[in-house]
């Protein structure tokens, strides 16, 4: 068995966790995958692998040596795209990473990216955390704010502004605040930061001087759409971007609050490794995402420290 099919075995046991399900993949027996795997471990004279009759997983090496020789298995389909004249066709796997509130915006134009490239499997990952996209093996992210990275290129896409919104229910029960010092006393529902455990504050603008507003926070979550839900269900003030909000709003199951007092906008970035030789399903993906999702130019972000995974 030679090193590619060796590094190829080790590297889906790695992803399923399981020689057998590598096997199956790979169109070989369990024991032929693991005959590869302790063969290549014999020539790298390193364990990759820590066994016992019930688990299998990776040592601390391992995992180091299963993200470098993922992406050079991901190097060599791309290679042979090319070979294969795949810019017209791109094909492979994608992965994308992408926060999981983004999926009102990229599941409605995701279909038609699918059916003008068949041959791209789309791998979604819905995760607030912030991966590290060349460590981690990610081809394309989706992220909010700015993403300080000198390893990566990045495409704008569309701006969204973040609203303070209220149930009819709960408006009924506590009254509309007219300015935003009518906001001491009323409930809030607050957004917390998965990555820094912070909480979002509400973008007010006070006068100077004006104390901070005396809110009594009845629940917090660091899930978007839960918040939506708690302040449909009438729970308290909750502040939602205007792409998760508009739905409710149209139906009046919320009412927007204050807007005159909000100056909140923010937006999405579509973020890359960078590459001198940018691969085929890469770039039709953010070509097709940037036009669909109002896309500006594409610009290196300037060098600074990695953003953390």
């Amino acid at each position: 068995m030679d090193s590619l099919t060796g590094l190829t075995a080790f590297v889906r046991t790695a992803d399923f966790g399981s020689f057998v399900v590598a096997g199956r993949v790979l169109g070989l027996s369990a024991s032929a995958v693991g005959k590869a795997v302790t063969k290549l471990e014999q020539q790298l004279g390193i364990r990759l692998f820590q066994r016992s009759t019930r688990s299998l997983r990776l040592t601390e090496e391992g995992r180091a040596f299963h993200e470098r020789c993922r992406r050079i298995l991901d190097d060599l389909d791309d290679a042979r795209a090319m070979l294969a004249h795949t810019m017209d066709v791109p094909r492979g796997r994608l992965r994308i990473s992408t926060p999981i509130v983004s999926y009102h915006l990229l599941l409605p134009v995701l279909p038609e990216f699918m059916a003008r490239y068949p041959e791209i499997e789309v791998d979604l990952d819905f995760n607030d955390r912030l991966v590290d996209l060349i460590d981690e093996g990610v081809d394309v992210a989706i992220r909010s704010g700015d993403l300080p990275d000198s390893r990566l290129m990045a495409r704008r896409l569309r701006p969204f502004q973040l609203l303070l919104c209220a149930a009819p229910s709960y408006l009924e029960r506590y009254g509309k605040p007219e300015c935003p010092r009518d906001l001491d006393g009323h409930l809030g529902v607050r957004f917390r930061f998965p990555n820094s455990g912070k909480i979002q504050a509400w973008p007010l603008t006070l006068p100077a001087g004006e104390p901070e507003l005396r809110t009594r926070t009845v629940l917090t979550c660091n899930n978007m759409e839960a918040l939506r839900g708690s302040t449909i269900a009438g729970l308290g003030i909750g502040c939602i971007p205007d792409f998760l909000a508009r739905d409710p709003l149209a139906k009046g199951e919320l009412h927007t609050l204050l807007d005159e007092h909000i100056d909140a906008p923010g937006h999405f970035s579509l973020i890359w490794p960078s590459s001198r030789n940018l691969s085929p399903k890469v770039r039709v993906f953010v070509d097709f995402i940037g036009e669909r999702l109002f896309s500006s130019r594409c610009e290196a972000l300037p060098p600074t420290a990695v953003v953390p995974g």
